[in-house]
Parts: C-alpha cells; structure tokens; sequence
C-alpha cells in the first residue's frame, strides 16, 4: 500500500534536495586556483635550481691584460636572467682584454672583455724611486708621482703624473738590508704614454702611490 504524500501548509515550499559537491561550480572554480597555484610554486622553485656555467677569474685580471681560458674557471651559478650579462664559456674569444680590474673569484661580465683594437689602456714598467708597499700588488690602483730631474742632479717637487693607474705586477728587489726597491708594470691609459717614457727617459723619480680608499 503506497503512504499518502504528507500534506504541506499553504505558502509552504517543497524541501530542495541538496546539491552535490560535484554539481557546484565553485568546487571547480577553488580546485583550479589550488592547481594553479601549485604549480606555480613549483615553476618558481625549479627555476631557483637551475643552473648555468659561466667564466670566473681563476686569479686577478688586470685592465689591458690578455684574457684567455687559462686565467678563468667554469662555475655553475643561478642567476636567472641576469645570466646574460656574464660571460658564457662559448662565448669567450681570442684577443680580447680586460676593461677593468676582476678580481679573482668574480664572475666575468661580458662588458669587462673587448678586443686588443679597441682597449684604451696599456702597460708600462717604471722602477720606483722608493720601496714599495707590500700591499700593493696585480689590480691595486695607485697614483704615479713623479719628481723631474734637474740641472745638478737635484729633483723638483713630486707632482701626480698619472692620477689613475693600475699595478699590472711588482717585481720586488730584496737585498741584505731588506728591499731596495721595484720594478712596477702599471695600466695607464693610452693618452698617458708619452708623458709616462718621457719622465723615464729624463731620468724622473717616480714613485707609485696607493690610491685612497673612497
């Protein structure tokens, strides 16, 4: 026997079923933003880890110096996209110099490399007319001071020749009685040159000073 339906009140809305988890559009909308995200956390963190092999100084470079591969080691660095901007192993070409000092262990930007042709500095050797700081070595800046020869074997005062220099290398003289002396090779710039040979030529006493700290 089938049970009478129960008789509502008048003005009395039918019960709705309840709708399924499956059937409502924001379980959808919420599972996607969750996918979404995930996924992007895990794009971020893949990126983090990926790596790539870049040129670094395997000692310090100087400016105007020949870079070739014997003077760099390959490192595996994130960088993202910054990568671009150091130089990659493939990209490293014969006759290219330093522009700048690098330091060693720094990572080698591409700008800091250009051809001999292009390179606006040079080197010279001086001998320094007074012992030489042991802090000055390759890559540290100084200033060459020269103090001109004059008649009856006196010198004039010092006065700065070059007011922007670089120690290439130091050849230390060492003796009994303790240094005696140097020979330094310097980057200069090229217009710099002739006045550099002209004080050697007329006999100068030259002296290369550590530049101060900024």
């Amino acid at each position: 026997m089938i049970s009478p339906s129960p008789r509502r009140a008048p003005g009395e809305q039918a019960p709705r079923a309840p709708r399924t988890f499956w059937t409502d559009a924001r379980f959808f909308i919420g599972l996607a933003l969750i996918t979404v995200s995930v996924a992007g956390v895990w794009w971020v963190v893949a990126a983090a880890r990926q790596t790539t092999p870049v040129l670094a100084a395997s000692s310090t470079i100087v400016p105007g110096q020949a870079v070739t591969a014997a003077d760099l080691a390959v490192v595996d660095v994130a960088l993202g996209s910054a990568v671009d901007g150091y130089l990659a192993p493939h990209e490293l070409e014969e006759g290219v110099v330093a522009n700048r000092t690098i330091a060693e262990g720094e990572l080698v930007p591409s700008a800091a490399v250009s051809s001999a042709e292009s390179s606006a500095v040079t080197t010279v050797v001086v001998r320094s007319a007074v012992d030489v700081p042991g802090a000055v070595e390759p890559g540290t800046p100084v200033e060459l001071w020269s103090a001109p020869l004059l008649d009856g074997g006196v010198y004039d005062d010092p006065r700065v020749l070059v007011a922007d220099a670089v120690v290439g290398a130091v050849a230390r003289e060492d003796t009994v009685m303790g240094a005696s002396g140097a020979s330094i090779e310097l980057v200069v710039g090229r217009d710099d040159v002739a006045a550099v040979l002209a004080a050697v030529a007329s006999g100068a006493a030259l002296s290369a000073v550590p530049q101060a700290a900024p």
